[in-house]
């Protein structure tokens, strides 16, 4: 695909936006917005904005939900990779963070209640990974239910709901009055307000055993499936967090409120509110490796972009 090499020009630096599982379709999904805008009557955003501002009058269930008293913690490491740098101090707020992942039933309610059409829906396609031809590609017809393909198997309920853009997920969490986490609450819970580099302890494994659904192969090619999963697994499969918190990290990226900005100023890079952080690494093949599972590795993407390993959890501020 043209777009991937182009898209890898435009940000020559290592680990600005990550590597074959974020990044590359961003262009591609800005091109397919252009050209399904030209034959929508109705743009797709204008369902998003109507959407993301109806909120469930049902006060949020926090049942399922961890609080956090919040607190100082450092943000970012100085020893990983340049966007986590430096690392800094600051005080988050007490709030709620989901204990698992959006389902795929979970998100089905929320489009049964709602008929909320997804941006891929409109766009028509979604980002998926050819793995035999080693290329990332926008599959006609893919979505939620069916993130594989329309000729895939179809979405499975209790595996993490995934091709949701940002603007999906807002308008999800709107509806269950909750809203996306901020990058700095997120890492709070997944570091339990400690300085940890996973968020188990401080090694990706443990006794040799595979704590989340990662990628253990050192390239795109080599992929051994030792945690039983080459897609998604589902949501709680693996062991819960020192917060109690399951899939934090691996499964799936989840989008985060913030808007994507370097924390160091020497980093140049193009400011944009349709830029979002995204955390947690994923069952896809990063660049940065086991890196990419840590409590402070970022990614970004657009806020319109959906693929097959992008996900969310929702949070709830602490009234």
């Amino acid at each position: 695909m043209d777009n991937i090499a182009l898209a890898i020009k435009l940000y020559p630096m290592k680990y600005l936006l990550s590597l074959l599982s974020i990044a590359v379709l961003t262009s591609c999904n800005t091109q397919t917005k252009n050209k399904k805008e030209q034959t929508t009557t109705t743009a797709p955003i204008e369902q998003i904005e109507n959407n993301a501002n109806t909120k469930n009058e049902v006060s949020a269930d926090t049942s399922k939900m961890i609080y956090f008293k919040g607190g100082n913690i450092t943000i970012g490491a100085n020893d990983r990779t340049p966007i986590e740098t430096p690392a800094f101090s600051k005080e988050i707020a007490p709030f709620y963070l989901d204990t698992y992942l959006v389902t795929v039933a979970d998100f089905r309610k929320f489009i049964e209640a709602t008929n909320y059409v997804t941006e891929a829906e409109n766009y028509g396609d979604s980002g998926v990974f050819d793995f035999k031809n080693l290329r990332w590609e926008l599959l006609k017809g893919t979505y939620w239910e069916y993130p594989l393909g329309p000729n895939g198997e179809k979405a499975i309920d209790n595996h993490p709901v995934t091709h949701i853009s940002w603007n999906d997920a807002t308008a999800y969490a709107n509806w269950a009055g909750k809203r996306l986490p901020t990058e700095y609450e997120w890492e709070f819970a997944a570091k339990n307000g400690e300085n940890i580099k996973y968020p188990w302890g401080n090694t990706v494994s443990v006794d040799g055993k595979p704590m989340a659904n990662i990628w253990d192969g050192k390239t795109i090619q080599d992929q051994k499936v030792e945690d039983g999963y080459f897609y998604t697994s589902p949501v709680g499969t693996f062991p819960k967090s020192k917060s109690g918190l399951y899939d934090m990290v691996g499964n799936v990226w989840q989008w985060t409120a913030t808007t994507f900005a370097p924390y160091s100023n020497e980093i140049p890079y193009n400011k944009s509110e349709q830029t979002k952080v995204t955390r947690g690494g994923s069952f896809m093949y990063d660049e940065a490796l086991e890196l990419s599972y840590t409590t402070t590795f970022r990614g970004q993407n657009t806020v319109d972009s959906s693929i097959f390993n992008m996900g969310f959890r929702c949070a709830k501020s602490a009234e």
